[in-house]
Formats: structure tokens, C-alpha cells, sequence
């Protein structure tokens, strides 16, 4: 597993930085680093630990609703408020939450060199005035930051295509590492949601397009094309995360089961399948399209087909992460009730 999670990253990697040197068609860029970023944030997701917190069916089902009244405020905010003004409120923000994000991207990378107890021994720092606030980290994570900040500063500095992408990147591998759905059932629900919402939004709204145009931020990849009246072409982080953690969760299924890549392959293709249509669609009409649209019912689809062919539709169904949590801490509990 180690050794194709590397593999995925250098390709990531080179294929990220080949524009500068190469052209590269921006359909078949989208395409690749869609498909790339999804792979390694699934691979990186597989822990020794089940997540100790996951979605519920509930926060499943507000969430569109939730990302509908941030979009509309940002949109708002865009409307009567200077856009510059907006701007660098956004990248002061992003500038924290990109260092955060990239050192941890980078961390399980640079750590290996670094002597054990820089990765183990933590620090403690408490804020001035308020000492119950505190921040605990160790010297290897300071030393993950450090590139984490100067692509940030590049970032904040110059607006180049390349930091966007950088900080982008690692925002999806951390999204899709760290998020946990629960059970396939939650992630059907949150999937079914965003379906709609991506729909309403872009076809019936000029909302998100308006706001994707106008928040300068890394919230997007941008791809370089030929064509001077449009120089990029753009892939939301929503496209890439979401649909992500559900094939992270297939992935995380087939380990519980001791199965290679068994369900997960399916799902996965299914996402490549969705990303390639919307691509496709989008160059035929030859309109923005909501990405989910294509995606969403091509995952779902490919992973449905298949586990109802296999006949094991009751076990899929009845996994969830979060009581595998439980049931691992309450067997440490005994464990440790044993040795006292």
C-alpha cells in the first residue's frame, strides 16, 4: 500500500508542476489530478485507529443547507461590499489554515528523517493573557511549517496559479484523510444532498459561478490553458472532497475486511467515470457544469452494482466506523482494567 501511495504522490507532484514546463491539455489535468488527489487522500486515510468522530445522519442532512447560506453570504458579501476588501480578509484566513494544512500534508514526509523524539516529545505552548488556551505540537510539525509558510506567503504575495494549486491540493488530501462519514448510509445521505444543491445552484442561480469568479482564494484548482480570453480552466475542492471521503470510506471497508482494494476499485472508477463525464459534458455545451451532477450518481452507481452483484449489500449497509470506535476503546478499557 505504502509503496502505490507513493507512487500517487510523485505522479501528483509532477503533474502538478508540469504546466510550467510543458503544455499540458487543462481537460486531461483536471482529469488526472482529480482522480490522483482522491487516490491519495483515500490511501492516507487508512489508519491503525478508526476515526474517533464521524458524520452523523443529521449533520448529513443540514449540511447543504448550511453550505447554501455560506455561499449566499458570500455572495452577498461579494455584492455589496469591495471585493478587494473581502479578498484579503479570505487570504489572512487562508494564510493560517494553508500553513496548518500543508505542514500536516507534508509531515508524514518529512518526519522519517527527523530524529524520533522531535516526532514524539510534545510541546506545550499557552496563549498570553488566556491560560487555559493552549497549543500542543512537536518540533517535527514546527519543521513541516516551514514550507507550509513560505507557500502561503508565495501565495498571499503574488496570487500565482501554482501556490493556489499547492495550498488546493492539501486542502483535499487533509479533507479527505481526516473526514470520516460513519457508514455508507450517512454518506448517501450527504451525497444525495450536495446532488441537489450543486444542481440548484448552478443552473438555477447565477450564485455559484458569481462566487467562484470572484473569491480570490485556494478554494478552487485552476488549470492553464492556450485560450487567452479564458486563461484557466477550474475544479472547486467541493468535487474532489466530497465525493472523496465516500470512496475513502469504501476503501476503509475493504481494510476492515482484510480484502484488497475490493469495493473501493469500484468506487474510485466510478469517480474517474463521473469526472471524465462532466468533462465531456461541460466541452459540449460548453458551460460551466455542477460537477456532483455527473459524479455523484456514477460513484453511488459503480459501487451499488457492485455490492448488489456480490450479494453483500446487509454487511456494507451495516458498517460503521463510528461504533468500530467504540467497541475498539471499550476492548481497551478491559485491557487496561486486566493489567491494573
Amino acid at each position: 500500500m505504502k509503496n502505490v501511495e507513493r507512487l500517487a504522490n510523485l505522479a501528483l507532484a509532477g503533474l502538478t508542476l508540469a504546466p510550467l514546463v510543458v503544455r499540458v491539455d487543462p481537460n486531461l489535468n483536471v482529469i488526472l489530478t482529480a482522480c490522483l488527489t482522491v487516490f491519495v487522500g483515500c490511501y492516507r486515510s487508512v489508519k491503525p485507529t478508526p476515526p474517533s468522530e464521524t458524520m452523523s445522519n443529521e449533520h448529513a442532512m443540514r449540511f447543504p443547507f448550511v453550505g447554501s447560506a455560506m455561499l449566499l453570504s458570500l455572495f452577498l458579501l461579494f455584492k455589496f461590499l469591495s471585493k478587494d476588501l473581502v479578498n484579503a480578509v479570505l487570504t489572512c484566513y487562508f494564510f493560517v489554515l494553508g500553513i496548518i494544512a500543508l505542514s500536516a500534508t507534508l509531515l508524514p514526509a518529512i518526519k522519517r528523517y527527523l530524529p524520533k523524539h522531535w516526532n514524539e516529545d510534545l510541546i506545550i505552548w499557552r496563549f498570553p493573557y488566556f491560560r487555559s488556551l493552549e497549543i500542543e505540537f512537536t518540533r517535527s510539525q514546527i519543521i513541516a511549517a516551514i514550507p507550509g509558510t513560505f507557500f502561503c506567503a508565495w501565495y498571499a504575495s503574488q496570487k500565482h496559479w501554482l501556490a493556489n494549486n499547492i495550498l488546493g491540493l492539501a486542502f483535499c488530501i487533509q479533507g479527505i484523510e481526516m473526514l470520516s462519514l460513519g457508514s455508507f448510509k450517512t454518506g448517501a445521505i450527504l451525497l444525495a444532498g450536495l446532488f441537489v444543491y450543486d444542481i440548484f445552484w448552478v443552473f438555477f442561480t447565477p450564485v455559484m459561478v458569481s462566487v467562484a469568479k470572484s473569491f480570490d482564494a485556494p478554494i478552487k484548482l485552476l488549470f492553464p490553458t492556450a485560450d487567452a480570453a479564458r486563461p484557466f480552466s477550474m475544479l472547486g475542492l467541493g468535487d474532489i472532497v466530497i465525493p472523496g471521503i465516500f470512496v475513502a470510506l469504501a476503501l476503509r471497508f475493504d481494510v476492515s475486511r482484510g480484502k484488497q482494494s475490493h469495493y473501493f476499485k469500484s468506487a474510485f472508477l466510478g469517480y474517474t467515470f463521473g469526472v471524465v463525464l462532466t468533462i465531456v459534458v461541460m466541452n459540449w455545451f460548453q458551460a460551466a457544469q455542477p460537477a456532483l451532477l455527473y459524479i455523484v450518481p456514477a460513484v453511488i452507481g459503480f459501487l451499488a452494482a457492485h455490492v448488489i452483484w456480490n450479494g453483500e449489500v446487509k454487511p456494507l449497509l451495516e458498517f460503521d466506523e463510528s461504533k468500530t470506535a467504540t467497541s475498539e476503546e471499550g476492548a481497551d478499557d478491559k485491557t487496561s482494567k486486566k493489567v491494573e
